[in-house]
């Protein structure tokens, strides 16, 4: 499993669910604290503001689920699968994905803060108008992904591949650009300034 940020260990489960079929389940309104859902199928689950905190998601299938002002606090996804997944005014803070497919992903708006994707291959995710304050994103491939309009103040991107991502819009302050990849990359005049800066130049009006 990758590392969360500062070596903190994900949360302990009190209780499990596993190998259960929940295809096209609706979860609106549900609270789970500590459960840990095992190879559960969730596949085009609807999702109305349903709580998870501190559970653990291994090998669960949400392909084609829709999640809307829904909560996912603390948890921990490993080699779960979110084919074509849609997140609305999420939250997502504190959140860990290990191995999780992020194909077709959207999320739109929301606080996706403190969230872990070291290495998340994100080529084909979309992220718009959010909040992913310090999120670890090392080494993460965002090749022609989309990420506008998102907060990335402290975001850890070192070793992230931004190639042909369209980031406008977006806070890139802690965007280092001598440790990342960037060819291609679609930024508005405002971020080309901060990336100058980064380089070290000495931007100036006129």
């Amino acid at each position: 499993m990758a590392d969360r940020k500062h070596g903190h260990q994900p949360p302990p489960t009190e209780s499990a669910i596993r190998s259960q079929d929940w295809y096209g389940v609706d979860l609106s309104g549900q609270e789970h604290v500590r459960v840990a859902f095992i190879e559960v199928d969730m596949t085009e689950a609807v999702n109305q503001g349903a709580v998870f905190t501190e559970c653990t998601f291994q090998g669960v299938r949400f392909n084609a689920s829709s999640h809307e002002d829904a909560a996912f606090i603390n948890c921990t996804f490993t080699r779960s699968h979110l084919f074509d997944a849609s997140f609305t005014n999420c939250k997502m803070v504190g959140t860990m994905f290990d191995g999780t497919g992020f194909d077709l992903v959207k999320a739109m708006g929301g606080d996706w803060s403190f969230v872990g994707m070291p290495g998340a291959d994100l080529r084909k995710a979309r992220f718009e108008n959010l909040r992913m304050r310090e999120a670890d994103l090392t080494g993460a491939r965002l090749e022609g992904s989309v990420l506008r309009g998102v907060d990335l103040s402290g975001a850890w991107l070192a070793k992230a591949d931004l190639s042909r991502c369209d980031l406008r819009g977006s806070d890139l302050s802690a965007l280092d650009p001598l440790t990342v990849q960037l060819k291609g990359a679609i930024i508005d005049q405002h971020q080309a300034g901060v990336i100058a800066a980064g380089l070290g130049l000495d931007v100036r009006a006129e």
